[in-house]
């Protein structure tokens, strides 16, 4: 029974035994909190599918157990983040009482002072290692899902089975007809190893990878966003490509033959995560990590994961059909050493760097 659950049961108890006095001296600070529920609570969210998801598996279930209504802010990532900041800085209630967001991202808040520390959520115990934000002290965030940069393939490319490397990406056979996000976000730390580099290289040499891009350039590569990968599988101007196994799977979904693996040098893989900003009044940030502690539930992440095709922090919950045994969809610790995981302030520090000189190498 989660905390929220309990909290009500216990409430429910007190009141037929006639003893509600007792209980406001035995949990004042919860009980308090309780009875000064917000009407609302606002989470910063992605809109299209994704917020769609949010809605259906943890926001309506939410507001059916506490009454409190979650309205969804539709605000860019990087456009709120200023706005939080500086309401924070300048001791003002913040504009909105969670954020959804990149690991990546989250982080740059919580060095920067900006998120509440969300160590006492009871909901944290027995979730997966990936839960936890790497080179962070507590947590600042939570990451809620994992999601892997997959190699995505044509199977009338490759009639002896899905590419076995990353290499794939720089024969001649398929000049023109390979692609990748146009930073190369996703891509840039595996660069190093299939160019011949180790894991210990990352991220301070780098130059295995680049070399690797250079190669990469002479192949004619398409370069874009989420949306691209699609088009381009739909109209069969691709064969090969490296992009987020949700793009994968949305193409496949809409019948296009598309499939996609993780080579043998592996794949990258990124995390998202859920942060309450500080300044918040004290009940508005109670019910807001009470939101948080929701998402964590079995019950939330197997409907909020699930419809977005993603591998839930949640153990032992099982994956959609269509995703079962999928590498791509890791579940268990040792799932999780086939992938490459970058600890997001190296990601904060490096990253920009890293784009810099893919849109040197590709742009120049």
């Amino acid at each position: 029974m989660s905390k929220l659950s309990k909290l009500k049961a216990d409430r429910r108890s007190i009141l037929k035994a006639g003893t509600a006095a007792a209980g406001l001296l035995a949990m004042p600070s919860i009980l308090m909190a309780e009875e000064k529920k917000p009407k609302e609570i606002i989470v910063r969210a992605w809109g299209g599918a994704w917020g769609d998801a949010l809605k259906a598996g943890v926001a309506d279930p939410f507001t059916a157990a506490t009454g409190i209504k979650v309205r969804m802010d539709f605000t860019e990532d990087n456009e709120i983040k200023p706005k939080i900041w500086a309401a924070v800085d300048q001791g003002r209630v913040p504009p909105i009482h969670v954020n959804w967001d990149t690991t990546t991202n989250a982080t740059i808040s919580a060095l920067r002072g900006a998120t509440v520390d969300l160590s006492d959520l009871s909901n944290l115990k027995g979730l997966l290692p990936s839960a936890k934000p790497k080179g962070l002290e507590g947590y600042p965030l939570v990451n809620t899902y994992a999601y892997v940069y997959v190699c995505a393939y044509r199977p009338e490319a490759f009639p002896d089975g899905p590419p076995k490397s990353w290499n794939v990406l720089i024969d001649p056979k398929f000049k023109g007809r390979v692609a990748l996000y146009d930073d190369g976000i996703g891509f840039n730390p595996i660069s190093v190893l299939v160019g011949g580099g180790k894991l210990s290289d990352i991220p301070d040499h780098m130059e295995k990878g680049y070399e690797f891009y250079r190669k990469l350039k002479a192949n004619k590569p398409l370069l874009g966003e989420d949306a691209d990968f699609t088009t381009w599988f739909q109209k069969g101007e691709i064969d090969v490509a490296c992009t987020i196994s949700v793009n994968a799977r949305e193409a496949q979904q809409k019948g296009i033959n598309v499939k996609w693996t993780v080579p043998q040098e592996g794949c990258k893989v990124d995390t998202d995560g859920l942060w309450v900003p500080k300044g918040l009044p004290g009940n508005e940030e109670y019910w807001a990590k009470e939101f948080v502690n929701f998402a964590l539930t079995r019950e939330a992440q197997q409907k909020w994961c699930s419809l977005l095709g993603l591998p839930p922090v949640y153990p032992g919950i099982e994956p959609p059909k269509d995703l079962v045994g999928d590498p791509s969809y890791p579940t268990k610790p040792e799932d999780f050493k086939k992938l490459i995981s970058i600890p997001s302030p190296v990601l904060v520090k490096n990253q920009p760097i890293w784009f810099a000189k893919f849109n040197e190498i590709f742009q120049g």
